[in-house]
């Protein structure tokens, strides 16, 4: 059974059914991909976080895993319900995306989450999750992909912020570690969706994220961006787009 969450009227945290995960997809059938994948991942905010250090949905061998998320889970699901228009088609997305090459589901549980994606470098370079616009958001430093042995554009955290105002409803920020606090020669060390929202004579820009550790937990977040970034431990980031 999909489940998503919402807000009770108490503030409360609770699931939704396959048939509400439905309506839902139904309800933004005429939004363009980067809102429905805003939207979506708006009704993910309040959701434990995930503190299981390979993935709860890794550890069940489920695809869907609602209940605990972490920023990796947090941008697959919201894209895989953001490009299909029921919860079993977002399972057929989810073979695709989450995989260097397909997933297999055998009996209702993936036997090879072995093949998945494990670093957001990797998603990013795969073209799977999107078009890489970090180019055309500011001007771009290099860092070196030791694991990958290639170089890296990203955006410096100076970059990103002068360039918030480029960023669409549905953009994915994958957040660059420092090289002094890499684990396991990992590049990307977050990621996120970026939401817009109209407010007078503006637009305000926010971040929804799974905010958390794998050792203390933590909860997903819907943060202004520019505050973020400010605050970050992060040094910049790369970006991508879905058409």
């Amino acid at each position: 059974m999909l489940v998503l969450f919402s807000l009770s009227l108490t503030g409360a945290v609770h699931a939704l059914t396959d048939e509400e995960s439905f309506s839902l997809q139904s309800s933004l059938k005429d939004k363009t991909t980067g809102e429905k994948i805003a939207l979506i991942a708006e009704r993910f905010v309040g959701t434990p976080y995930d503190t299981n250090p390979i993935g709860e949905y890794v550890a069940r061998k489920a695809i869907v895993c609602d209940d605990r998320v972490d920023c990796m889970y947090l941008a697959f699901r919201t894209v895989e319900l953001a490009l299909s228009s029921t919860p079993e088609g977002a399972v057929h997305v989810a073979l695709d995306k989450r995989f260097r090459e397909k997933g297999i589901l055998e009996n209702g549980k993936v036997v090879n989450y072995g093949n998945r994606f494990e670093y957001g470098e990797d998603m990013i370079g795969s073209g799977k999750w999107g078009r890489d616009i970090t180019r055309e958001v500011g001007r771009t430093a290099k860092m070196r992909d030791l694991r990958n042995k290639r170089f890296i554009d990203f955006l410096p955290s100076a970059e990103l912020l002068r360039g918030t105002g480029k960023l669409e409803s549905g953009d994915i920020l994958f957040l660059i570690k420092d090289s002094a606090r890499k684990k396991r020669g990992e590049v990307v060390g977050h990621i996120g969706i970026i939401k817009r929202e109209k407010v007078p004579n503006n637009d305000e820009i926010y971040l929804i994220h799974a905010s958390g550790h794998k050792g203390k937990g933590g909860v997903v977040k819907k943060t202004r961006l520019k505050d973020y970034i400010r605050k970050m431990p992060f040094i910049g980031a790369m970006i991508s787009r879905f058409p």
